[in-house]
């Protein structure tokens, strides 16, 4: 998530109000329930008017043409270059009037791009829970979205249908912030954990948006107080020292310091 409101700020702020020129699909395997020449035709000579996020979403409205939905994999990004500038593994490039062109970037081809009619069907579709930095997600709501779920936490945070926008890993700095165990029953945390989960989670999820930590700086622009940074094999714990233990939660690597994070 804190990637995705990095791209979509990027949108906002320097790209908004500019028209498409054109837009150039590089790959076309990157395009979902629409052709490049239905993409190109729909976007050409549009306004961008808007720049939303949901979760893992990114959302770029147009005048009159509905809004350009992305999910960006592991390791995509949304780049703007300036005219005669670009970059390797671009999968599609909105082409700008003044000749400088905004890059979907995905070396991976793990992410998507769509068309859809507004960020509420996409949402709908998907069955997105609610948004993890959502105002009107409070402690109390976050502890009902965990309810008395038997499956370990760390699963249960990265559940987009639980609560949208948490990946493998911020899930594992967010219980780190937390000191809690990645394998903990969520029906076994006590209202005093789920309090300073929910706290941890908003906290770590602002400051890496802060920092700018995009999906190329996210250790480098990090606290150093922050797992993330030395989320390795061999890294220590930057808190106590500890080895860094690792294990496969959820089909994902969770890291944590079992120390500072003990199991019981």
């Amino acid at each position: 998530m804190p990637d995705v409101e990095i791209f979509r700020r990027l949108v906002a702020e320097p790209c908004r109000g500019r028209v498409v020129a054109r837009a150039d699909v590089c790959d076309r395997g990157i395009l979902e329930g629409i052709s490049p020449e239905a993409l190109a035709q729909r976007l050409a000579g549009r306004r961008i008017m808007s720049s939303e996020r949901y979760g893992k979403y990114l959302f770029i409205g147009f005048a009159a043409a509905g809004v350009l939905a992305m999910h960006f994999g592991t390791n995509g990004s949304l780049r703007l270059f300036p005219e005669g500038a670009t970059a390797a593994a671009t999968r599609l490039a909105l082409q700008l009037a003044d000749g400088s062109h905004l890059a979907y970037v995905n070396p991976r081809r793990l992410g998507w791009v769509s068309l859809w009619e507004s960020p509420a069907a996409l949402v709908a579709h998907l069955r997105l829970g609610p948004d993890a930095l959502d105002a009107r997600l409070d402690a109390a709501a976050f502890a009902a979205i965990l309810g008395n779920s038997r499956r370990n936490i760390k699963a249960l945070l990265m559940d987009q249908q639980r609560l949208a926008g948490i990946g493998n890993i911020y899930s594992d700095e967010i219980l780190f912030q937390a000191r809690v165990n990645p394998g903990r029953i969520a029906a076994d945390l006590d209202r005093e954990t789920v309090a300073r989960l929910f706290h941890a989670m908003r906290e770590t999820l602002q400051t890496a948006i802060r920092c700018g930590a995009g999906a190329e700086q996210a250790t480098e622009r990090l606290p150093p107080d922050f797992l993330l940074p030395h989320r390795h094999p061999g890294g220590r714990c930057p808190r106590c020292g500890a080895l860094l233990a690792s294990v496969k939660r959820a089909g994902r690597t969770a890291y944590h310091c079992p120390h500072c994070q003990p199991a019981g």
